[in-house]
């Protein structure tokens, strides 16, 4: 596909477009080895509740940044007239906040079924207002950029500023996300230099798990009656929030 090149910096459209592709191949798939390999995998409908919140930084990351990322791009990996350009850079706008909305019911069906309260830390807030902003911000570019009747002075007038918001909601974005990851290493109780045991943690958990069952399993009858319940100590604290 021919992408356009750009002399703003001195840096070429094309190599930092296959550069942002590059990585967002690379994140997606090391976040579904994450979540469908370590982390109980995917649903909106499970009694594994950590299924259900598996739907959230899906969502978050892949629809609502990547996308995102994807339609910004748009007016230089896209070929063709503006026009095209400009319809498919909101298409995936709103895609991207599709997701973002069934990616935050996905978590407050979590936090329901779990017994969780919502909205109670940084990440909540600062992503409740990303989203908020970012809905905000598609609505008044489709009725004031977007839409056919408008006129083309007051296009000209509010593109630097669409730009301008835009870049900044991204960035809230992307910030959201990262605050996501560092409160699931609190929520862990990692520290620095841990990040690997948000998965190495949970398979150390199933190992203990299945070597406890065996435990039990091989025990004579008469020593289990005396056990008060031995899966206890393995999981009193659980690893999913």
């Amino acid at each position: 596909m021919a992408l356009k090149r750009s002399n703003n910096y001195g840096i070429s459209a094309f190599l930092v477009s296959v550069f942002a592709h590059l990585l967002a191949i690379a994140v997606t798939i090391l976040l579904l080895i994450w979540l469908l390999h370590f982390r109980e995998g995917l649903a909106f409908k499970s009694d594994i509740k950590q299924k259900i919140f598996n739907v959230h930084p899906l969502l978050m990351i892949l629809g609502f940044v990547l996308i995102s990322g994807e339609a910004i791009m748009a007016y230089k990996t896209v070929p063709g007239r503006r026009k095209v350009q400009k319809i498919l850079h909101l298409i995936l706008h709103l895609i991207a906040l599709v997701a973002g909305i069934v990616g935050i019911y996905a978590v407050i069906k979590f936090h329901n079924e779990s017994g969780i309260p919502n909205i109670y830390t940084l990440h909540s807030w600062l992503g409740i207002s990303t989203i908020s902003l970012f809905g905000l911000q598609w609505l008044f570019s489709f009725f004031s950029l977007g839409y056919p009747g408008a006129k083309p002075t007051r296009r000209d007038r509010l593109v630097p500023w669409h730009a301008l918001f835009g870049t900044v909601i991204f960035f809230m974005a992307i910030l959201s996300a990262e605050t996501g990851l560092v409160e699931r290493f609190i929520f862990l109780r990692l520290h620095r230099n841990q990040e690997a045991l948000v998965t190495v943690r949970r398979i150390k958990h199933k190992k203990k798990m299945k070597i406890a069952k065996k435990e039990v399993l091989l025990r004579p009858v008469h020593k289990l009656r005396s056990i008060d319940r031995p899966f206890d100590r393995l999981s009193s604290k659980p690893l999913i929030v």
